[in-house]
C-alpha cells in the first residue's frame, strides 16, 4: 500500500478533506479520509496540493496536435478544408503518431488521465497504449455519398476489429461516424448496426454549427453547395441534427454526442430520453464562432455531460481546468445568473461528469474506496494564494497550473511535476511537422 498525504483532497462524491490521506493498493483506492485515521504504510508527501480524481477529457483529437495554430482565422468550412487537404498532403503515419504522443503528454501534464479521442488513423489509440493512460479511441468513418456506404463500412469493420484485438484494461476502441456533413444517412445507420453487432461505443459530432443545421434541416448552405459540387444529391433530412440521429437509430446506442451547441428543448428531451452522453467543448465552440451550448438545460434534464478540449487545432490548449473555468463563465453569461454553475458542479463535470458521459463512472471520476487510483494533484502556488476553498481555487485561480503528481490505476506518470519517461526529442519532431505544414501552406498561397 501507498499513503498519499495532501493539504486538500477533493473526492467529488463528498466534501473536501483538509490534511487528508488517500491509500492506494494494487491500483485501487482502499482508504480516503483524514490523515490521522489512515492505516500505516509507505508514506508519500504530496505537500501543499489539491488532490482530485484524474481529469477526464470527454473529447479530443490527439493526432491533430501538430496543427496547433495552423487553422486560425478561418471560417468553419475553410477550417475543415485546410485541415483535410493538409493532412492528406503532408502528414505521414509517423508524424500523426508523434503528434498524438505530444497531445497525450500535454494532457497528462495538466492532470488528464482519461482521453476520449476521435481520429481517422488510430494514432491516438497507439499513443494512449504507449503512455499507460486511460481512454477510448473512437475510429472515425467518412462518406457523404450513399453509393460509397458499403466500402466505407467494410473498411471500418476491418480497422475496428484490429483495434479490438489490441485493447487493454485501460484503452478501449469505439467508432465515430464523423458528422452529418461527412456521413450519409445509410452510413450512419450502417455504423450504428456495426457498433451494435460488435458491441463498441459510439461518438458523433452533432449540432455544432449553423451551416450543419442548414444542411440537415433545409438542404441548403455552404455544406450543401460543396456536396452538390461533388455530384452528391442533397435534400432536407430531418427537423434537426439530433432528430436525424434519432431517426436513423444512432441515439438508441446511447452515443457520446460531441458539441450539441444548436439544440432546442425537443432535442434536449431526445438526448435525455435516449440517455446519451454529451461532450461540452466551450473553448472550441467559442473560437470557431459556433455559439454557446445550453449546458444548464442539459444538466437540468439529467443528461450525462463531460468537458472536452476538442483538438488543439481549434482550442490550442489541452487544459481541462481552463476548460472548466470557461464553461462556468459562459454558462453564467448565457443564463445571466451568477449561480448558473457552481464551482463544485463544474469540477464534477471535469471528473465524474466525463466519466459518466463515457460510461466509466463505476471505475473512475471520484476518489471512493474500490475505484481505480486515477489521481491528479495540483500545487497551491504562492503567487495565487491565499486559498480559502480548494474547489473554488481549482476553478478560478489554478487554471493553467500543471499537475505536480499524476497516476493512472496507481501507476505514477508525473512525479514532482516531472512527466516520467518523456521523450526529449518529441517536441522537436512535432515542430518539424509544423514547419512542413507551413511550407505546404506557403506553396499553396503562392
Amino acid at each position: 500500500m501507498t499513503r498519499y498525504h495532501a493539504r486538500w483532497i477533493c473526492p467529488i462524491s463528498s466534501a473536501p478533506i483538509r490534511d487528508g490521506t488517500l491509500v492506494e493498493q494494487n491500483g485501487r483506492i482502499v482508504f480516503v479520509g483524514p490523515r490521522t485515521g489512515s492505516p500505516p504504510d509507505d508514506d508519500v508527501e504530496l505537500g501543499d496540493v489539491v488532490l482530485v480524481p484524474g481529469l477526464v477529457n470527454a473529447h479530443c483529437h490527439l493526432e491533430l496536435t501538430a496543427m496547433r495554430g495552423f487553422l486560425d482565422g478561418l471560417d468553419f468550412l475553410g477550417w475543415i478544408n485546410r485541415l483535410t487537404m493538409a493532412r492528406r498532403a503532408v502528414l505521414t503515419p509517423s508524424m500523426l503518431l508523434d503528434a498524438a504522443r505530444l497531445g497525450v503528454e500535454e494532457g497528462v501534464r495538466h492532470g488528464i488521465t482519461t482521453f476520449a479521442d476521435t481520429g481517422d488513423t488510430g494514432a491516438g489509440f497507439d499513443a494512449m497504449l504507449e503512455s499507460h493512460v486511460r481512454g477510448i479511441s473512437y475510429r472515425e468513418v467518412f462518406g457523404p455519398d450513399p453509393q460509397h456506404c458499403a466500402a466505407a463500412i467494410a473498411a471500418l469493420r476491418t480497422k475496428i476489429l484490429l483495434m479490438r484485438d489490441r485493447e487493454t484494461r485501460l484503452v478501449k476502441a469505439g467508432v465515430s461516424p464523423h458528422a452529418p456533413y461527412t456521413v450519409s444517412d445509410p452510413l450512419f445507420a450502417a455504423t450504428a448496426a456495426l457498433a451494435r453487432e460488435i458491441d463498441v461505443p459510439v461518438a458523433v459530432h452533432i449540432a455544432e454549427s449553423r451551416i450543419e443545421s442548414e444542411l440537415v434541416e433545409e438542404g441548403s448552405g455552404p455544406f450543401a453547395a460543396a456536396l452538390r459540387l461533388r455530384g452528391i444529391s442533397v435534400v432536407a433530412r430531418a427537423r434537426s441534427p439530433v432528430t436525424l440521429l434519432e431517426k436513423l437509430g444512432v441515439l438508441d446506442l446511447r452515443p457520446l454526442l460531441i458539441h450539441c451547441v444548436r439544440v432546442d428543448p425537443s432535442d434536449v428531451d431526445a438526448i435525455a430520453r435516449h440517455d446519451c452522453g454529451v461532450a461540452h467543448c466551450p473553448a472550441s465552440n467559442a473560437k470557431l464562432g459556433h455559439g454557446i451550448a445550453p449546458l444548464v438545460a442539459l444538466l437540468a434534464a439529467q443528461v450525462r455531460v463531460g468537458l472536452g478540449t476538442d483538438s488543439v487545432a481549434s482550442n490550442d490548449r489541452m487544459d481541462l481546468l481552463d476548460e472548466a473555468r470557461l464553461a462556468s463563465l459562459i454558462a453564467s453569461a448565457r443564463e445571466s445568473r451568477h449561480d448558473a454553475l457552481s464551482s463544485e458542479r463544474v469540477l464534477a463535470l471535469a471528473t465524474l461528469g466525463g466519466a459518466c458521459a463515457l460510461g466509466l463512472d463505476t471505475e473512475i471520476g471520484t476518489l471512493d474506496v474500490g475505484k481505480s487510483a486515477d489521481l491528479a494533484a495540483f500545487p497551491v502556488s504562492s503567487v495565487r494564494s491565499p486559498l480559502h476553498d480548494p474547489v473554488s481555487a481549482l476553478m478560478w485561480s489554478m487554471a493553467g497550473v500543471q499537475a505536480s503528481f499524476v497516476a493512472v490505476a496507481g501507476r505514477v506518470l508525473v512525479r514532482h511535476g516531472v512527466l516520467q519517461g518523456a521523450d526529449p526529442g518529441l517536441p522537436a519532431r512535432v515542430q518539424s511537422t509544423a514547419d512542413r505544414l507551413q511550407e505546404w501552406l506557403r506553396a499553396r498561397e503562392n
